[in-house]
């Protein structure tokens, strides 16, 4: 094999089994995703006539393993789909779907078998929610994992010491084509005022990659005789649980409050620049995260995409981004606001814009926390 191709594996403490994958990311298109696919490896000494399968898993969890209350645990299987390897159920060459499985075979030998899962198209992506600084345990989260074992059978208890994990993401990549700028407008009229306070606001575009920057351009226009006292402008993440409580969680994850004041009668036209990263919101409970492998860095969950007619209620946690314009209103009762929402698109660019990613990505290390 190519030096370039980076393979992973692992194997089961008594050596039974073991996984190898070219790959633990895979893309979602939405219309469709990649297939699962790798090789296991298998010693029939130490299997002593037992079995070898392979499964695939989404799971959603949303607390520790050893939280369970009567009976109930904190997790539930969104997916599973297991596959016997050894004693092979088809001939090798029947079995090997990909050039990478082909030469994996070749290099480990007589013992290797391949397997090959098709992802449903009604699943959710990689997601969790970002545990406080004091919280322990396993964080709310969806997953996906790849589980080799050998058993008597299917449905046989299995040892942990004959058994394999490993972890895989399933992901996806900002569309090609973007859509209309997002823009809003709105126009509030006031008691003992003859004429309104009118807002308007617009983004240069509607997808956003990781780490770019998002230009805002307000325009007020106060004919009233009111005093805007203060502009905050923000990227608000909504994070909804739809599985088990349709809970949303709303977070800014990027805030500006500028201070700017429009006098009654005056007028201010400004473009607001945010930026929002996971670097500025490391210590906060409930931030969607993309999921990540290990204890690698990731970054803020990228935006949900949802092929139609698929049921929400099955996605676990679904993402979206929209900034927010505020106005601040004086007045002898006390402040009010008006305000207008915008909808964005926050994702990663498609592989091979990998340079412009790089670039983000280490401006966005370099950012203040």
């Amino acid at each position: 094999m190519s030096p370039k191709n980076v393979i992973f594996k692992k194997m089961a403490k008594d050596k039974s089994v073991g996984v190898y994958m070219a790959k633990r990311d895979f893309v979602d298109r939405v219309d469709s995703v990649d297939p699962v696919d790798g090789v296991i490896l298998v010693d029939p000494e130490v299997l002593k006539g037992k079995k070898a399968f392979v499964q695939l898993s989404c799971t959603f969890r949303y607390g520790r393993d050893d939280m369970d209350v009567m009976g109930i645990a904190f997790r539930r299987e969104i997916y599973m789909a297991i596959r016997q390897v050894y004693p092979p159920m088809q001939d090798r060459e029947q079995s090997t779907h990909t050039k990478m499985q082909g030469k994996l075979l070749r290099k480990l030998g007589d013992n290797a078998f391949p397997f090959f899962f098709e992802f449903p198209d009604n699943l959710p992506c990689s997601v969790g929610l970002q545990p406080g600084p004091k919280d322990s345990g396993k964080q709310c989260v969806v997953e996906f994992e790849v589980k080799a074992f050998s058993a008597e059978s299917q449905e046989a208890k299995v040892r942990k010491r004959s058994t394999v994990h490993l972890m895989i993401r399933k992901l996806q990549y900002a569309p090609e084509n973007s859509g209309t700028a997002p823009s809003g407008k709105t126009t509030r009229e006031f008691v003992m005022s003859d004429k309104p306070l009118h807002l308007e606001a617009s983004l240069d575009k509607e997808i956003y990659y990781h780490g770019e920057p998002i230009n805002v351009c307000v325009d007020v226009t106060n004919s009233s005789n009111k005093n805007v006292k203060n502009i905050i402008v923000s990227v608000d993440q909504v994070a909804t649980v739809v599985l088990y409580s349709n809970d949303s969680y709303v977070r800014a994850v990027a805030l500006e409050e500028s201070g700017d004041a429009v006098a009654a009668g005056a007028s201010l036209k400004k473009v607001y620049t945010l930026t929002p990263l996971l670097i500025c919101n490391r210590e906060r409970r409930g931030i969607a995260v993309d999921g990540k492998l290990k204890h690698e860095d990731t970054n803020l969950a990228s935006s949900s995409i949802v092929k139609e007619g698929v049921l929400k209620e099955v996605l676990g946690i679904l993402v979206s981004y929209r900034v927010m314009v505020k106005l601040i209103i004086g007045g002898i009762m006390g402040s009010s606001e008006v305000g207008v929402e915008l909808p964005l698109t926050l994702m990663h660019p498609k592989p091979d814009l990998a340079s412009w990613k790089r670039r983000w990505c280490l401006r966005s290390s370099s950012a203040p926390t």
